[in-house]
């Protein structure tokens, strides 16, 4: 049989000390940090704005209006007559990312059916 040492008594083990004393805030050089909520801005948007020419017709313009912007026949016509008789009507306002595509999808949409149809995207200002 394998011998066993002998066992040694234990003994009690002093629970550490802190390696700082908390204080009652008198006489302190502590700083205490308060979390500020942080409060974001929302994204910038764009107003996506058609503009008069003299050679687009007036159909085609409800059309892009209706097809693009999902807008029903009477706004987009009267957005269009807007366009006609101010130079320029906004259509929507988006995110930078969507008024792009939006601006490509119309100046592409023009051009493949023969019209110099110009469309712009222009900050809001807030």
């Amino acid at each position: 049989m394998a011998t066993q040492p002998p066992k040694t008594p234990k003994t009690p083990v002093k629970p550490q000390t802190p390696a700082f004393k908390p204080e009652d805030g008198r006489g302190s050089d502590s700083v205490v940090l308060e979390r500020l909520p942080q409060k974001t801005k929302p994204p910038q948007m764009y107003q996506v704005v058609l503009l008069n020419d003299d050679y687009t017709p007036m159909e085609f313009v409800v059309v892009v209006i209706q097809e693009f912007f999902n807008k029903d026949r009477e706004t987009a016509t009267g957005i269009m007559l807007k366009i006609h008789l101010d130079g320029k009507g906004v259509c929507g306002v988006f995110s930078k990312d969507v008024a792009a595509t939006k601006v490509d999808q119309v100046t592409e949409a023009a051009r493949k059916n023969g019209h110099p149809l110009q469309c712009v995207s222009e900050p809001i200002e807030l």
